[in-house]
């Protein structure tokens, strides 16, 4: 299983699309590990720099439609070679929350106001998540402040977290 926790990026935009997590030019890659200086590096928001702000980061926090546009699975490829495993946003883009459990990577959809108060908490903070899956629980810290969050997730998206993603699962069942 991959790891969950970690320092946050957060991505105060909605409407991230494919395209600005790995731009197309690079679909012809043979490699996952191809797509690594590659990861947002089209994303456009004010105080972002995928040079810099990418590195040593886990998880991202961002807002709604997260992953919308074509239906590759690159950009949930990109986030893992980065060692990203978890993002959690209002909400995703079908075929790209399905991708993500696909991979064994977690797309976590919480309430509009509990990512506002995570925003207004822990934005511009330099904040870690720790993750607790058998819980359904991550925590936010950062410095003198902690907020508790709980999530949900199906118990198919679960099997295919704890199996390592749904070829790990397939080779396991068939």
């Amino acid at each position: 299983m991959k790891n969950f926790s970690g320092n946050v990026l957060f991505l105060d935009r909605s409407d991230i699309n494919t395209d600005e997590i790995i731009p197309a030019k690079y679909l012809t890659e043979i490699s996952k590990q191809a797509l690594k200086p590659h990861l947002l590096e089209d994303l456009r928001l004010s105080g972002f720099d995928p040079r810099t702000d990418i590195e040593e980061k886990r998880v991202i926090i961002t807002r709604a439609n997260f992953g919308c546009g074509s239906s590759r699975e690159h950009a949930p490829w990109a986030l893992e070679v980065n060692g990203i495993h978890m993002v959690i946003a209002e909400s995703f883009a079908r075929i790209f929350r399905q991708n993500m459990f696909n991979c064994g990577m977690m797309a976590i959809e919480l309430p509009a106001e509990t990512i506002d108060r995570i925003f207004a908490d822990f934005c511009g903070k330099e904040t870690h998540v720790g993750t607790n899956i058998e819980k359904n629980v991550f925590t936010l810290t950062a410095g003198k402040y902690r907020l508790e969050v709980s999530f949900s997730m199906s118990d198919f998206d679960r099997v295919l977290v704890e199996g390592g993603g749904w070829v790990a699962y397939a080779d396991s069942r068939y």
